[in-house]
């Protein structure tokens, strides 16, 4: 039969959000207790005192370290590139689209615009900028396209070598947005750069909490 303490070390560990608000003191064990006492009490199969459930999460919390030393890799502030102005198609994959990509690559001044094309098994992504899109949508006329979004921008983070050996890096990002409770709308990553598309309502806030997760005082 399982006990409090397994029950309540279940539910916090399958959280990185709780598991992390723990070890770092940022959650009070009381209020906590009384969040998961339904869901312990139904794992047990019986009433469970709250009691018992503060005490084994502030044994819990002392056995508690974060796990993941991602931040480390960055020994200085990794350089941060916002751009703005971009649109995003999905596109249902086909034969026919796949002859497409050359024509979608193939227009005046291409590298004064922002195209990035991502291919999945049965739909592929494109990210481009504002003026491309006339352009785009010529090309892919006669393709179905699942969703148009515009008013989109990005930040591109440069990644340390290290970033692709070290567990957590792309976590350390992303549960800080999380936290702020601000979307993202895509994510595209190559092995030294790891970008993010906004809605342009919260660009300048994901630009800032992303920023201070650098700052010398944290």
């Amino acid at each position: 039969m399982i006990t409090v303490p397994e029950a309540a070390e279940k539910i916090i560990k399958r959280s990185r959000y709780l598991l992390e608000a723990m070890s770092k003191g940022f959650i009070n064990n009381s209020s906590l207790a009384r969040y998961i006492k339904p869901e312990i009490e139904e794992m047990l199969i019986k009433k469970v005192n709250e009691s018992s459930i503060i005490m084994a999460l502030n044994r819990l919390q002392k056995t508690l370290e974060p796990k993941s030393k991602y931040s480390n890799i960055f020994k200085n502030p990794p350089t941060m590139m916002t751009r703005s102005n971009l649109a995003m198609l999905s596109i249902v994959n086909s034969q026919s689209l796949n002859e497409k990509y050359d024509k979608l690559f193939r227009t005046d001044n291409l590298q004064k615009h922002h195209l990035v094309l991502t291919i999945g098994t049965s739909e592929s992504t494109l990210i481009l900028s504002d003026e491309m899109l006339p352009h785009a949508k010529k090309v892919l006329a006669e393709e179905k396209i699942v969703s148009e979004i515009t008013n989109l921008s990005s930040i591109t983070i440069h990644l340390p070598k290290e970033a692709t050996s070290t567990p957590g890096v792309f976590y350390f990002f992303l549960k800080s947005l999380a936290w702020e409770g601000i979307n993202i709308t895509e994510i595209v990553s190559t092995k030294s750069e790891f970008t993010f598309l906004f809605e342009d309502k919260n660009i300048n806030k994901a630009f800032s909490v992303l920023k201070s997760l650098f700052n010398a005082d944290n």
